[in-house]
């Protein structure tokens, strides 16, 4: 029986992008620096990859990507697989409720989406799958804190630990949030300067500050994007 070829990592990268839009070759080489996937390497000393390497990866790619799993706990389900043995399965998200109307369906996901939310120090962990040497370091630049007067975190909190860890796995970390965090100052004291003639005496004033922060970040999103694409 012939042998299944080898593939570059640039025939792997179209490969796997037919599921996987956003992976890059940066991100198959950080996954194989973190020892998840060991591609043969030529004479010349470029990788080539096997099928089993390419189904490695898109294992990795869909239990990150459907499952929110930690490198953690992705190399020891790896491990049990490589001896044979099935990994835990997660349970399935449950399935969106059907709505009669797509209005109805939006208010349902804005009322859930601001529900507010109290995490002890260890259900943050455990729910971002952050390391807690990640989460001290996040503190200390004042990237993650308690909700005020609190001792619980709050929905922000936990977003902002899944982003980091997912962000690390890209090369960027806490300087990189640092300047994110800059830029949300700045634009956070560009929303209290533009609505304060608006919100003084006003009863609604919460609501109008909350609505003026949405339209802000949808331009932030929008204008993020405009400028990748270039």
């Amino acid at each position: 029986m012939a042998q299944a070829p080898l593939r570059s990592i640039g025939q792997v990268l179209t490969i796997l992008k037919a599921e996987f839009p956003d992976v890059s070759i940066s991100k198959i080489r950080f996954l194989e620096g973190e020892g998840l996937v060991s591609p043969e390497r030529a004479p010349s000393g470029y990788r080539k990859y096997s099928q089993a390497d390419i189904d490695r990866l898109r294992y990795i790619l869909r239990v990150q990507r459907d499952q929110y799993l930690p490198l953690k706990v992705i190399r020891e389900n790896l491990e049990l697989m490589d001896a044979g043995k099935e990994p835990p399965r997660a349970e399935p998200p449950p399935p969106p409720p059907v709505e009669s109307s797509s209005g109805a369906a939006a208010e349902r996901h804005e009322n859930h989406a601001s529900r507010p939310i109290r995490l002890t120090r260890r259900e943050l962990l455990r729910g971002s799958g952050l390391p807690e040497a990640r989460l001290i370091e996040l503190e200390r630049q004042q990237l993650v804190m308690p909700r005020r007067n609190s001792s619980y975190y709050g929905r922000e909190a936990l977003m902002i630990c899944v982003v980091a860890r997912k962000l690390q796995a890209y090369g960027m970390d806490t300087r990189h949030l640092r300047a994110i965090k800059q830029a949300a100052e700045r634009e956070a004291g560009l929303v209290e300067q533009g609505v304060q003639p608006f919100v003084r005496n006003n009863p609604d004033a919460a609501h109008l500050l909350s609505e003026v922060s949405q339209l802000v970040i949808h331009a932030h999103v929008a204008l993020m994007y405009t400028l990748l694409e270039r």
